[in-house]
């Protein structure tokens, strides 16, 4: 049916003008374009819209069929009962089309005047009552489903570009085809490119069980009328053979080498000279408008086309020029829009699909390959008035291999927003819905989970916040965040920092000028949160823009790298989401700070958190990055403040995958905030039940994850709470039946105290069965204290007034805590003291098998230490004495304990005949007894083969007075070093009234060789000795003989030299140049030195000649001063005489050893050990006077031994030798306290020690007594204790 012609007249008169109620419009009055091809099938298509409910209309791209859609359904009457309403699946495509209509129909757009035409995007509406044709974008339809179920206020939905497969869309669908059954008057129309049509027939033909219910045609519409040429121009050059790259372009430099091609084409007409350039987002379209105008191509403009841009720089697309244009776009012109004027087309080959990690739970946006169908519909952008170009940047088996059709965004994007909305309109499981293609079930339990994670959905009814959320035209997060900040009373913050989430950021960083950018951006920025930069340049932008021009305001934007376009919709949005908060009761007025003041940011994060719960992250030390989530690790972005920053725990607005996962947009946070706003996702583990003394009640360890992500690592609970009956159980155990506490109740003082006497004998006697078992008690409390007693606590309430009831309920009796099975054990056996000579020392006993005092102990007060012998003890306590024979004899070597089978047998019956009043050692006297009963002799070194075990060794504990321990161990010689320091100070303490400091003479009358006094309620007994100090002398009391022996010589000797004027002078006199050189060679350091210790060996040579004894009286003492003061000349000239070979001799050992270098390690090694033993500094005094002579024959032995070493076949095995000697006497020096160490007795082994090597090595030279090794050993032996 044709149109009549209109005129000028009709063209300037409004239809509605003509129309007095809503009714058919002739179509004379629609003015049907000819030139558009969905007009030849206009018959087809009103009779298919008249006579079926739902009709699929296939057409291709610029058939027409948006804009002349509606104008067919206006003509049939449709939009009588109700609006038409026509959904866009882009805001700036409802915005365009409804202007396209309006203006074809010379009506004016929206609520203005009388327009039937309307549109409405976001919250922009510009629609009235007498609309009868909304264009919409599909999400404003998706709202209103939960205000009008059944969508009754329109008679027709026209749902188009539905190929585009969006969520809105493939929501809106299932649900239409659900409402259809009820709205049989509901007229659907669905508009599709020519790609796979079918399957939206099948979705409305069929019911749930795959039944066909109706019919629904498809009607197709041609669309391009002119054929267009493809060329394929990859950026990648390969071989011939198709292996190695051989050129490589980026895009850019493509897009340019295309513009050109396409440049140099003549315009197939003057409506087709401008050519379309497809990119995948904003950034790489502001890279290709700086490269392409740079090129100044004349008479050229270049126009960006996308989403974010303001509707006036939209429309200088859709408005024709003079020039010639080429306009750059993302994907929002693959469909929807007709862009006039194009001629050519650019296709990058890429777009930004939004996808669903299934991994990391976050929305990405990579950038990937079209599908074919993407690139048909790009390719289908040009040849609609003429013939046209298209060229591809890649190649053709490029495009071969790409998949048929881009996926449904269903199938990869969340669903939380759906299922939120299909909760809130009562359609049932979302697996049940009917979608055109079903989404993936794991995408399904996602979106629950992140419903349930904001709060909106526990179970299969929407809570408060749920109902909500659905009402809030926003991202569920960011809603969530809304509604917190509503209850957390800082609205004012969140909806700043939400409507900023909600669009791409204002800030620019153009690639050249990123450093300029970042200068301006970090006046805003805040140390510890991006939320709060985002705050601190929004108040920065409000206050600008009250003090400038609106022109002025724009200026400095693009001067501080402001995108103006952005900040403007960031303030519209702001505006939008106040009247939305509203509608919704919140208040969008309340803030934490008045205005202009610095907000509470805790409180304001706390409210963003509950948006964000699954974005919390962790700080990794050990991978320096952030866990979060669900196993995920993420780092802070580059561009944020926390980026050097990296608290503890953060918090971020967005999680980006690219190379790696950024956290973009973060805050720093404190765990108990998550915890506190996600209480009801997070999981706590309890762990660890036990006692706490100190608290007096059970308590456990906590653990706090949020999605896997720990927030509290162990945190201390009571377990009450949790689990009251066993922290019951524990609390009776540990502290009435264990007696882990301190209570003041009588009862318990009353109970320990017969316990004690029940279980004393129990440690003596190594034995656990003498008192019931820990569950007889148990039982015994258990029946008397009530179930809701479960700590000190409870327990001290109800005893306060049951014991006035029943005082004795709690007691316990002797009879009571005896086991009827244990056998008698004999308290003598186990006696309390020990007894030596005099000394009565206390023994207590513990029964606690690897605790260092398991066994006996004896307790030895540190004053009578040095009175203590090591006999005796060995003989144990006579309770354990026949564990520790039956021991003993497990330790003989097996070639002699087959002789004593069964052991238990022969110690018991050896002890009978054992004697332990007979002065020999416990081993001696078993190894008699039992020689006796069986003939077979146990030697010495038998015993302990393998040792006994701990507790059958007594421990000695040395203890200062009250009590505190200064050593403990096994070993009394090793204690007696160990606690020297302690002994010390008793005997000083002890004898303070005879010691005396800082003598330079003799004032103290006779020193005494022995010592009693009284200190901590002993009797002390010491030994006192002058004590060298160097600048004078000191009367000390000392704690062993040999010690205080040798110290009151050394002691003497400084004292006489105190008074005795060195004979330096002389001495010098009488020494030659050579001499003198020959005593710098000392170890002393300085010749000064080396004659100090010749002056002591000379005063000790006088004393001993002079004075018989020890000089302990003042007449002893004048003796050893009057003859040192008569002799010390002329013997500290004998003394050098005697050191002066020595030194000699010292010397050609070392040129002997420098000389024999690493030949002989083993010799070498042992013999500048042994130079080092007996020349070192003090050696002088130590040797003495009368060995000074033997020492220079012990050095001339060495020159020996290294002169014929490289020669001797023998050398090894005396090695050998010596090694075996020299080993026991370290062992005996290891073994002997120290004041054995320094007695003459041992001192002489060394010098046999020498002796012997002059035997072993230089035996020409003689030596000073009969020597052998055997007798060395034996010596050695002889010492041991």
């Amino acid at each position: 049916m044709s149109s009549a012609p209109r005129t000028a007249d009709d063209d300037a008169r409004p239809i509605v003008g003509r129309v007095s109620s809503p009714a058919p419009i002739p179509a004379g009055d629609l003015n049907y374009p000819g030139h558009l091809p969905v007009g030849a099938r206009r018959e087809d298509l009103l009779a298919a819209l008249r006579d079926h409910q739902v009709v699929v209309i296939a057409g291709e791209t610029g058939s027409g069929k948006t804009t002349q859609l509606p104008k067919m359904c206006l003509e049939l009457g449709f939009g009588s009962h109700g609006q038409i309403g026509h959904t866009q699946p882009r805001r700036i495509a409802a915005r365009s089309v409804a202007e396209r209509i309006a203006e074809e129909l010379g009506e004016p757009l929206g609520p203005e005047g009388t327009g039937i035409i309307g549109f409405q995007v976001r919250f922009t509406d510009h629609s009235s009552d007498r609309t009868r044709v909304k264009v919409m974008t599909d999400g404003i339809l998706l709202g209103e489903m939960q205000r009008d179920r059944d969508l009754r206020r329109y008679d027709t939905i026209i749902i188009d570009e539905a190929h585009e497969r969006s969520l809105n869309i493939d929501f809106i669908l299932g649900y239409l085809k659900q409402l259809l059954p009820r709205r049989p008057d509901l007229k659907v129309i669905v508009t599709s490119a020519t790609i796979d049509p079918e399957r939206f027939q099948r979705h409305f033909a069929t019911d749930d069980h795959g039944h066909v219910v109706r019919d629904v045609p498809i009607i197709e519409v041609s669309g391009r009328t002119y054929p267009v040429e493809v060329r394929y121009r990859p950026l990648v050059d390969l071989s011939p053979d198709g292996k190695t790259v051989v050129a490589e372009r980026d895009q850019v430099a493509g897009v340019v080498d295309a513009v050109e091609e396409l440049w140099t084409e003549i315009p197939p007409g003057s409506d087709a000279t401008d050519i379309l350039c497809f990119f995948s987002g904003e950034r790489e379209i502001r890279d290709a408008a700086d490269a392409l105008t740079a090129l100044k191509l004349p008479g050229t403009e270049v126009l960006p086309l996308y989403a974010r841009l303001s509707a006036a720089e939209q429309h200088r697309v859709f408005r024709r020029s003079g020039q010639r244009r080429i306009i750059l776009a993302t994907n929002v012109a693959e469909t929807s829009l007709t862009v006039p004027g194009i001629g050519f087309v650019v296709d990058t080959g890429t777009a930004r699909i939004s996808r669903y990690s299934q991994r990391t739970k976050v929305q990405r946006l990579p950038i990937e390959p079209i599908s074919k169908a993407s690139a048909a519909q790009r390719t289908g952008r040009c040849g609609r008035v003429a013939e046209g170009i298209c060229i591809r940047l890649y190649s053709t088996e490029d495009f071969e291999a790409r998949p048929d059709f881009t996926e449904p965004e269903v199938q990869r994007t969340s669903l939380a927003s759906v299922i939120l909305q299909m909760t809130a309109l009562g359609l049932g499981d979302v697996a049940k819905f009917p979608f055109v293609d079903a989404p993936d079930p794991r995408q399904v339990a996602d979106g629950v989970r992140l419903l349930e994670e904001l709060g909106a959905l526990p179970g299969r009814r929407l809570t408060n916040v749920g109902r909500s959320l659905a009402r809030l035209p926003v991202d569920p997060r960011l809603g969530r965040m809304l509604i917190e900040a509503g209850k957390r009373g800082c609205t004012r913050e969140v909806l700043v920092i939400v409507a900023a989430l909600s669009i791409q950021d204002p800030r620019e960083r153009p690639v050249d000028k990123e450093a300029q950018a970042d200068q301006q951006h970090a006046r805003f920025r805040a140390k510890d949160s991006d939320f709060a930069t985002l705050h601190n340049l929004w108040r920065y932008l409000k206050d600008q823009q009250k003090a400038l021009s609106h022109s002025a305001f724009r200026r400095l934007c693009r001067a501080e790298y402001l995108h103006y376009l952005r900040v403007r919709e960031w303030q519209d949005l702001h505006q939008q989401l106040r009247q939305a908060c509203k509608s919704q009761r919140i208040d969008p007025d309340v803030g934490t700070a008045a205005h202009g003041q610095e907000p509470d940011w805790d409180t304001v994060h706390q409210a963003l958190l509950a948006g964000l719960l699954s974005h919390v992250g962790v700080r990794d030390e050990l991978k320096r990055d952030y866990a979060g989530a669900r196993g995920a690790h993420f780092a802070i972005s580059p561009g944020s403040a926390l980026f050097r920053s990296r608290p503890d725990f953060v918090v971020a607005a967005e999680l980006v995958e690219t190379s790696r996962l950024w956290a973009r947009t973060n805050a720093r946070i404190e765990p108990e905030w998550a915890e506190d706003v996600g209480r009801h996702v997070v999981k706590r583990t309890v762990s660890e039940p036990r006692w706490s003394k100190k608290q007096g009640a059970v308590v456990a360890s906590e653990r706090v994850t949020l999605y896997g992500v720990t927030l509290v690592a162990d945190r201390t609970i009571q377990y009450a709470r949790v689990n009251a009956q066993e922290a019951r159980e524990i609390f009776l155990r540990r502290a009435l039946v264990e007696g882990d506490w301190a209570p003041v109740h009588q009862f318990w003082k009353d109970n320990q105290r017969t316990l004690a006497r029940v279980t004393e004998l129990e440690e003596r006697a190594r034995r656990r069965d003498l008192t019931v078992h820990d569950d007889v008690i148990f039982e015994f409390f258990d029946a008397r204290i009530p179930a809701d007693v479960v700590s000190e606590r409870h327990f001290d309430r109800w005893w306060r007034g049951e014991r006035k009831r029943r005082p004795h309920l709690l007691d316990f009796t002797a009879d009571m805590l005896r086991s009827d099975t244990a056998p008698e054990v004999s308290a003598d056996d186990y006696p309390k003291v020990w007894r030596q000579g005099e000394l009565s020392l206390p023994v207590t006993y513990q029964f606690s098998p690897g605790a260092a005092a398991d066994g006996v102990t004896v307790h030895i007060p540190a004053a009578v230490l040095n009175q203590v012998e090591d006999t005796g003890f060995d003989w144990q306590v006579p309770g354990l004495r026949e564990e520790l024979a039956v021991a003993l004899i497990k330790s003989l070597p097996k070639v002699t304990r087959r002789h004593f089978v069964p052991a238990p047998n022969h110690a018991m019956a050896a002890l009978a005949d054992a004697d332990p009043g007979s002065g020999r050692s416990f081993t001696e006297e078993l190894a008699r007894v039992l020689f006796a009963r069986s003939g077979v002799r146990i030697d010495a070194g038998e015993w302990g083969t393998t040792p006994v075990p701990d507790h059958l060794r007594i421990t000695f504990s040395v203890e200062a007075p009250g009590g505190q321990v200064v050593a403990s161990g096994k070993d009394l010689s090793t204690l007696r070093e160990r606690s020297a320091g302690a002994v010390r100070s008793r005997m000083a303490a002890a004898g303070e009234r005879l010691e005396k400091r800082g003598l330079v003479d003799w004032t103290i009358g006779t020193v005494p060789e022995t010592f009693e006094g009284r200190s901590g309620g002993h009797t002390v007994q010491g030994f006192p000795a002058l004590v060298d100090e160097g600048s004078s002398v000191a009367l000390k009391v000392l704690a062993d003989s040999g010690s205080a022996e040798a110290a009151h010589r050394r002691g003497v000797r400084r004292l006489l030299i105190l008074n005795t004027s060195p004979p330096w002078k002389r001495v010098l006199a009488r020494l030659t140049n050579t001499q003198k050189v020959v005593l710098a060679t000392s170890p002393h350091g300085s010749v000064p030195a080396l004659l100090e210790d010749c002056l002591a060996a000379a005063v000790d040579a006088i004393v001993a000649e002079h004075v018989p004894g020890q000089v302990r009286t003042p007449e002893s003492y004048a003796a050893a001063l009057a003859a040192v003061r008569t002799h010390i000349a002329t013997r500290v000239l004998t003394v050098v005489d005697g050191v002066i070979p020595v030194l000699e001799a010292a010397t050609r050992v070392r040129h002997l050893l420098e000389a024999t270098g690493s030949r002989l390690p083993a010799t070498t090694a042992d013999v500048r050990a042994q130079l080092g033993s007996l020349v070192r500094p003090g050696f002088v005094a130590d040797t003495g006077e009368d060995r000074l002579r033997h020492l220079t024959r012990y050095l001339r032995a060495m020159e020996v031994r290294l002169e014929r070493a490289a020669r001797n076949p023998r050398e090894a095995q005396l090695q050998a030798t010596i090694d075996s000697v020299e080993t026991a006497y370290a062992d005996l020096l290891d073994t002997l306290p120290e004041p054995r160490r320094r007695s003459q007795a041992v001192l002489d082994l060394a010098w046999l020690i020498e002796e012997l090597r002059v035997s072993l090595f230089a035996q020409g030279l003689g030596t000073a007594e009969k020597v052998s090794d055997k007798r060395v050993l034996a010596a050695i032996a002889a010492q041991r204790p």
